[in-house]
């Protein structure tokens, strides 16, 4: 383990803005599997494995060693460094990157693995677990497509600022919006 890594890519920089990140890369300072990591955090292994295997792709945590524990091959990941210093050159350009990454697809694809993590934590034996899920299909022309989103933006917006006080249940809200493939015709398929 080094003393410092100086950080000089932005996706080092950014995996470190989630502080549930900058936890387990704490208890990451000895090594350990992403189990015991949890049990110390109090959440589940699939939650601390999702941040970790980011951080690993980040180079800012490393698999040491692995283990089979009843057949099953654990990994133990250390902290590449004690401290992180961040690149002066960095520092205006995480928040533009981040607004753009918004809009791309890797974001999208990102959310949507934290939202399965999130998923798959739950209680499934809890006599209640209030959720919704909508699907649907919007056909938005292209010189409209900016007004859609910013209404989109606005509408979402409003309802954080609405319920967005820290009285009552914490519920998670993600909004996943991309381009519909149409199917193609049987005649037209490359797989047939």
């Amino acid at each position: 383990m080094r003393d410092v890594l100086y950080l000089e890519e932005i996706e080092q920089a950014e995996a470190l803005l989630k502080p549930q990140r900058v936890e387990v890369l704490r208890q990451l300072a000895e090594p350990r599997t992403c189990s015991e990591v949890a049990e110390r955090l109090g959440q589940t292994p699939q939650r601390v494995y999702y941040h970790v295997k980011r951080l690993v792709e980040a180079g800012l945590v490393d698999q040491v060693a692995e283990r089979k524990v009843r057949g099953v091959h654990e990994g133990i990941y250390q902290a590449g460094a004690r401290s992180y210093w961040l690149s002066p050159r960095l520092v205006g350009r995480i928040g533009l990157r981040k607004a753009r990454d918004e809009l791309s697809l890797g974001y999208l694809l990102d959310l949507m693995e934290e939202v399965q993590a999130d998923i798959a934590a739950l209680d499934r034996s809890a006599p209640e677990l209030p959720s919704i899920g909508l699907s649907g299909e919007i056909h938005v022309r292209p010189e409209r497509r900016q007004e859609f989103l910013n209404e989109l933006q606005t509408l979402l917006q409003d309802l954080f600022t609405r319920y967005g006080g820290d009285e009552g249940d914490a519920f998670k809200l993600a909004i996943a919006c991309y381009p519909h493939a149409a199917p193609q015709p049987e005649g037209e398929r490359d797989d047939v």
